[in-house]
C-alpha cells in the first residue's frame, strides 16, 4: 500500500472537472485508490463521493492505492494533483 500527503492547488479545488479526470484516471487501474480529507475517506473511482468532499483550494489529501497495479496508479494520481488536474495555466 503506498499514500501520500498532497495539497490542492488549483484554484477551484476539487471541482466537478478536476473530480471526473481523477475518477477517470482512476478507474483505469485495477487498484483501490482512496482520496481523503480529515473528515472523510472516499473511493476516488466514484465521482458523487469526490464530489462530497467539498475540498476547496489549500485542503491538505491523503492519497491510498492498493493493489497489483499501485506503483503506477500512485504515480499518476499524484502527478495529475500535484500539476492542478492541468488547470494553472488556464
Amino acid at each position: 500500500m503506498l499514500s501520500a500527503q498532497l495539497k490542492l492547488i488549483n484554484p477551484l479545488g476539487l471541482h466537478a472537472r478536476a473530480a471526473s479526470k481523477l475518477v477517470d484516471l482512476a478507474k483505469t487501474f485495477a487498484s483501490d485508490i482512496h482520496i481523503a480529507t480529515s473528515a472523510k475517506s472516499v473511493d476516488a473511482k466514484s465521482i458523487m463521493n469526490i464530489l462530497l468532499l467539498g475540498a476547496p483550494v489549500g485542503t491538505e489529501l491523503t492519497v491510498t492505492v492498493e493493489g497489483d497495479d499501485e506503483d503506477q496508479a500512485f504515480g499518476l494520481v499524484c502527478d495529475l494533483i500535484n500539476a492542478g488536474f492541468h488547470e494553472l495555466d488556464q
